[in-house]
């Protein structure tokens, strides 16, 4: 059976469609490539990602409907789920949604994301912050969530390593258990 693990509706709703950007490079945390897919529906109103396995075994990123979002809301996105294959998440039992597991992934997604945006997009942290706040509110997570949220994404961007330092600390601590 494969797990799906979905950014917990990582979402954007937009009137005017926006341009597709290519993904970025993405390795798990076993060294293999993560192919890209991009779906689009003319009556969907949401992007959206997820990160999971294919029929085949092959790692895989799914884009949903990404010209519903700004280009750095999906960078943040395709960097968000690539982060559940760097380290791992993918191919581990899917915790329970909301739990303590569930969630302690999505922030360590988050961090992952944003170390990366820092590193590596032309996009500035504001423009994340803005959309993701936008995607928040309009799928309804309470005030509440979406600050928790941000000041983990805020603390992780002032971190003074890297994406690849806090990857790697992940792993072994997964490796501990």
């Amino acid at each position: 059976m494969a797990w799906m693990l979905c950014l917990y509706s990582q979402t954007l709703i937009a009137a005017d469609p926006h341009p597709l950007i290519d993904p970025p490079r993405c390795f798990n945390h076993l060294g293999e490539t993560v192919e890209y897919i991009t779906r689009s529906a003319s009556q969907g109103q949401v992007a959206a990602g997820m990160a999971n396995r294919d029929l085949d075994g092959r790692p895989i990123i799914v884009r949903m409907n990404y010209d519903k979002a700004d280009p750095a809301f999906q960078r943040f996105v395709d960097f968000h789920e690539c982060a559940h294959h760097q380290v791992g998440h993918v191919d581990q039992p899917h915790p329970p949604r909301n739990s303590f597991d569930h969630l302690m992934n999505e922030s360590i997604a988050d961090c992952v994301a944003i170390l990366r945006v820092r590193e590596e997009a032309n996009h500035t942290y504001s423009q994340v912050i803005e959309a993701l706040t936008e995607a928040m509110s309009l799928v309804g997570f309470p005030k509440i969530s979406t600050d928790s949220r941000l000041s983990n994404i805020e603390n992780c961007y002032r971190k003074d390593s890297s994406s690849d330092a806090f990857i790697a600390g992940i792993i072994i601590e997964y490796e501990k258990h």
